[in-house]
């Protein structure tokens, strides 16, 4: 059955992809003789873009399936853990102190921000935490991070650095180039085999921490890689990407019918589908004509996933009521 799902997913990144690159404000006909005058666009413009969305996607959908069978909430979010806002953190201090001119220095940012936040939580939770202990600690560097970047915005130095946060902030992959699909698949690949690694030890928590201690399940290894393969996807993706929220939500949601519910069987399949919700919606923001220019791909995946949310919500009230 997973073999066949990731089949089926993969078929659909190759569809997707070639029609991804054609897609956009000026559609670009394949059988036309000027395509070859629009290889520029295309090798320049449209296939990092499309490259940037299947890896920052894939670390997404990912981190969401290992974060639930982690934490055991189908609710879990990759942003729970504070990686996330660490990383936006970094970033806005990039843009708050006149770096982010530099090509490197702004995923730099991100980076060290995502690092220090993966820090202070392990510092916290210690090797032995409990899996509520930490889920509490993640959430209140989130807290402490978000907090941090509205102080920044409300203290912005000048009004161009305002408009530049709060712009990448939305999240959007417009105007990138191929040095930040490197950075970007630096960061995620490794951290989507630590995830995979870590994906074992997840099935064993499903029964429960001392049974899964029985097993042979070191919780203080686990801990390490999912925090690593966690930090290292998202961190990686805020990087180049901005705030793109709710793949990891929806992703394994939609996929989790279509296995035998045991996380290890969710991991591979969410990274394929994280890249092809997110190529998608990237060629959709492309496509929709709004005067002021590109809908961000960080407010369209926001207008999609609260009302899924929010069903989710109302589907989980309706069975324990």
């Amino acid at each position: 059955m997973m073999s066949r799902l990731n089949l089926w997913l993969v078929l659909a990144l190759i569809i997707t992809v070639p029609l991804s690159l054609l897609a956009g404000r000026v559609w670009l006909d394949p059988l036309h003789p000027a395509i070859l005058g629009a290889l520029p666009i295309l090798l320049e413009l449209r296939l990092p873009r499309a490259a940037l969305a299947l890896i920052v996607g894939a670390g997404l959908g990912a981190s969401g399936a290992a974060m639930q069978g982690y934490l055991r909430n189908p609710l879990a979010d990759p942003g729970l853990f504070g990686i996330a806002p660490g990383a936006a953190l970094g970033a806005v201090c990039s843009f708050w102190f006149g770096y982010s001119a530099q090509p490197f220095l702004l995923p730099i940012f991100a980076l060290i921000g995502a690092g220090s936040a993966m820090a202070l939580l392990a510092l916290i939770a210690g090797r032995e935490a409990s899996v509520a202990l930490f889920t509490l600690a993640g959430m209140m560097i989130a807290s402490l991070a978000g907090a941090l970047t509205s102080l920044a915005i409300s203290l912005a130095p000048n009004p161009f650095a305002l408009s530049e946060i709060v712009t990448w902030l939305m999240g959007a992959l417009t105007d990138r180039a191929w040095s930040d699909v490197g950075i970007a698949a630096a960061t995620v690949l490794p951290g989507l085999v630590l995830l995979r690694i870590a994906a074992p030890a997840l099935d064993a928590l499903t029964l429960g921490e001392a049974a899964a201690r029985s097993l042979g399940v070191n919780p203080a290894r686990l801990q390490v890689l999912i925090v690593l393969g966690v930090g290292a996807c998202v961190g990686g993706g805020v990087a180049v990407a901005g705030i793109i929220g709710f793949v990891g939500l929806i992703v394994p949601h939609l996929l989790r019918r279509f296995t035998d519910h045991r996380p290890s069987a969710l991991i591979v399949p969410s990274a394929l589908a994280g890249a092809l919700l997110l190529l998608l919606a990237d060629c959709l923001c492309r496509l929709l004509p709004l005067a002021g220019g590109e809908l961000r791909l960080g407010i369209a995946l926001s207008l999609l996933g609260a009302p899924f949310f929010l069903a989710l919500l109302l589907k989980m009230r309706r069975e324990i009521g």
